[in-house]
């Protein structure tokens, strides 16, 4: 009865001991059956730079009033179509067409006035002429031919005064007939009425800033994002390339366009610098509406069978060397595209070793491999699994091997 107590005993020692072996001993892991790996296939890799933006008009018209007044009749509403030229609105025109009437009597006076004067001007001439031959008489005095000749020159110089005065009258009528056409509000373009601030009987005062009517957006059926991309993506944005984005009103519908510009001015915010992008998109069906929200996908690069790995091959770093396999975790190590990488693979004596890489582009899941010692078909090791389970790769923090601290 001792005997078997004590089988028993050593028994569950075994297993326990087995178990820890298993749990925290230095050769957990050695087996490849420890790894992750991935084969490196060929394959489609899109490289996005993910921006938001908004929906805007590609051109959009601000229309204001020149003069001020009660608003007298609405001729536009809310959507309403409008062409070039197109009387949009009235202000009250009837302080200025008082002035126009006034403009119109200060040339009629100047005009009046400068008639009398040329008749005096043919007076004072005659009267010079007769003292001038008077004089070759000595018929009358030097002075009187002085005199005569002086209310001629005045004469002369007042009549150039009232054809100034005729001029200036004449644009005081052009200007009050300009501010006269003002309180016609006409449309710059064709377009769609976006927007409509005023009623009728609302006075708008135009003294200091031009107050806003109407905003007037143009063709509809073309639009643009405008998208703020980061400093750091900038670089690989491009006119010509393609975009998709999404809006929360049609929510899993794609829109598709194209990069028109990309702005140098930068855009600072809180001390992020970003580039507005501008996505030209067609709008046949006048779905998209100004002021949506998008979120952009811009295409910088695209590659159709190309050589890939995982891009979690390219963060596995061994802990030890790669004479020990059990060392090894999932470190982020920077990388940037087209520069020197390396990932790991398992030799046949099942031990790691490092192919040195020269990476292309990346997209979310997968990185190009442009060259290396790496075969089509080769397995990279992506991570490591999880003790007890078949297939699931974890990421231990640097330090820890085997499941125990160092």
């Amino acid at each position: 009865m001792r005997g078997r107590v004590a089988g028993v005993a050593l028994g569950a020692v075994a297993v326990l001991g087995l178990l820890a072996y298993r749990r925290y001993g230095p050769a957990a892991g050695a087996d490849p059956a420890g790894y992750v790996t991935a084969a490196a296939d060929r394959g489609s890799i899109v490289a996005s730079v993910g921006a938001t933006g908004t929906v805007n008009p590609v051109k959009t018209v601000q229309v204001g009033t020149y003069v001020s007044g009660p608003i007298q009749a609405l001729y536009a509403d809310y959507n309403s179509p409008v062409t070039k030229g197109q009387r949009v609105a009235k202000i009250d025109p009837a302080p200025f067409l008082v002035k126009v009437h006034q403009a119109e009597a200060s040339v009629a006076n100047a005009k009046a006035q400068l008639q009398k004067d040329r008749a005096n001007l043919a007076l004072m001439k005659l009267l010079f002429d007769r003292n001038r031959v008077l004089l070759s008489r000595q018929l009358v005095a030097q002075n009187d031919l002085d005199t005569a000749r002086t209310n001629y020159e005045q004469a002369v110089a007042q009549l150039a005064v009232d054809e100034a005065a005729v001029k200036q009258a004449e644009a005081a009528l052009d200007e009050a007939q300009v501010n006269l056409g003002y309180t016609d509000i006409l449309s710059p373009v064709d377009g769609v009425v976006v927007s409509r601030n005023v009623d009728v009987g609302q006075t708008v005062a135009a003294s200091f800033q031009t107050p806003t009517l109407f905003l007037i957006a143009g063709d509809l059926t073309k639009m643009q994002v405008d998208t703020n991309v980061s400093e750091s993506d900038v670089g690989q944005v491009a006119r010509g390339q393609a975009a998709t984005f999404t809006v929360d009103a049609y929510p899993g519908k794609p829109f598709h366009g194209s990069v028109a510009q990309v702005r140098n001015a930068p855009i600072t915010v809180q001390n992020v610098v970003t580039y507005d992008v501008v996505i030209a998109v067609d709008n046949p069906e006048l779905e998209l509406k100004p002021g949506m929200t998008a979120n952009v996908s811009i295409i910088a690069a695209e590659r159709e069978k190309a050589l890939r790995i995982p891009l979690r091959a390219l963060r596995f770093r061994p802990e030890r060397p790669a004479a020990t396999p059990a060392a090894a975790t999932e470190t982020a190590a920077p990388h940037h595209a087209g520069g020197p990488s390396g990932a790991y693979v398992l030799a046949p004596d099942g031990q790691l070793r490092r192919v040195e890489l020269k990476t292309g582009i990346r997209d979310g899941q997968h990185v190009e491999v442009l060259g290396g010692d790496l075969r089509e078909g080769e397995q990279v090791i992506i991570g490591l699994r999880r003790d007890g389970e078949g297939a699931t790769a974890v990421q231990r923090p640097p330090g820890f091997v085997g499941g125990r601290r160092f």
